[in-house]
């Protein structure tokens, strides 16, 4: 009969986790050798590390994390840190699964420290060195001179930033390039026709947000089109303050005809200020929106779209933060996506 034992309220739990002395009782070998064989080293055979893996599988074996911790001085963890009220959940949804997939066949798993508005960003970061909760942390909302990655650095800990910082000091990080993504826009509309341009920018304080202004200005300069200030919003604005301010913008006679619009969710709200003001879009302005999903076509199939992959993104950065840990340079470790073409509906 299965072991079994009982909580605090006389209920029988599961049964007790496998270990590894499981493991040496059902294979028949010594519990160092099947140690050595889930670690693939090279000493046992073939056949014995295939299976003795999967027996393991088959029954559930996990490696007991504070036993692992104990005898290597680690915890097999990568914490991916997020603020709770600023992440979209596409992308913390896409983020997660870009990460997951990266470390599936490895020792490694995923967690997720959240952290709110009322949060200085150092603190999840903080609690994560000083109790040794992960081996590897990955941060976004990168700031050009970013105080956590400057902690991160001073302490040795393994990290990768979803964004690129500003300090002058070299870490792992994956970016989209959205000065290319912006100067595309840019010439996109321009090749339409559209002359008098508004920019929905990411949040002041955000590195990707210098990256954005700057390929639009230029950009607008190379092709000889005006701007039309849009610069009392970004899209961490609510829906509903993103939708009243592009309203009263195309009230005026110098409305503009054409938006660069640096988040899905945010283009939303545009499209809704347009029609509020009456206006058409496609016939009266056009809109170039970055996108994580295809949704924006199922939405109003006159928008264009340029797909940033973030599932990419947290692939790259759980890559970068293992490679940091298994000994890689980190100035190696840096990558930058590069923007496709600008979409319109293909139905």
């Amino acid at each position: 009969m299965d072991r079994r034992t009982k909580d605090k309220d006389g209920d029988t739990s599961a049964r007790e986790r496998p270990t590894l002395k499981t493991l040496a009782f059902m294979t028949g070998l010594g519990v160092t050798t099947v140690s050595r064989a889930l670690k693939d080293a090279p000493e046992i055979g073939a056949e014995t590390r295939r299976r003795v893996q999967l027996v393991a599988k088959q029954i559930g074996y996990r490696p007991n994390r504070a036993g692992v911790r104990l005898r290597t001085g680690k915890t097999n963890v990568i914490s991916l840190v997020l603020n709770t009220e600023h992440e979209l959940m596409s992308f913390v949804s896409d983020i997660i699964y870009g990460v997951t997939e990266a470390i599936a066949d490895t020792p490694y798993h995923l967690i997720v420290t959240p952290y709110s508005r009322s949060q200085d960003p150092l603190d999840p970061v903080r609690y994560l060195v000083e109790t040794g909760s992960a081996d590897g942390v990955i941060i976004s909302r990168t700031q050009p001179n970013d105080p956590r990655a400057r902690y991160m650095l001073e302490r040795g800990i393994p990290f990768a930033t979803h964004g690129r910082t500003d300090m002058g000091l070299v870490h792992p990080y994956h970016d989209f390039d959205n000065y290319a993504f912006a100067g595309e826009a840019v010439r996109h509309l321009a090749g339409m026709g559209r002359r008098r341009l508004a920019l929905l920018t990411p949040p002041i304080g955000l590195t990707y947000r210098g990256h954005t202004v700057d390929g639009f200005t230029d950009a607008l300069s190379e092709v000889g089109v005006s701007e039309v200030p849009f610069n009392t919003v970004t899209i961490d604005h609510s829906i509903e303050q993103i939708r009243m301010r592009t309203a009263q913008l195309m009230r005026r006679e110098d409305r503009p005809d054409g938006f660069v619009s640096s988040a899905a969710a945010a283009t939303l709200a545009i499209v809704a200020g347009i029609e509020d003001a009456g206006l058409k879009l496609g016939r009266d302005v056009d809109v170039v929106s970055k996108q994580s999903s295809e949704l924006l076509h199922l939405f109003r199939r006159e928008l264009l779209v340029v797909n940033e992959n973030f599932r990419l993104a947290g692939s790259e950065l759980a890559r970068a933060v293992l490679g940091w840990i298994g000994g890689a340079d980190p100035g190696s470790l840096q990558s930058l996506s590069t923007p496709g073409e600008v979409l319109p509906f293909r139905g």
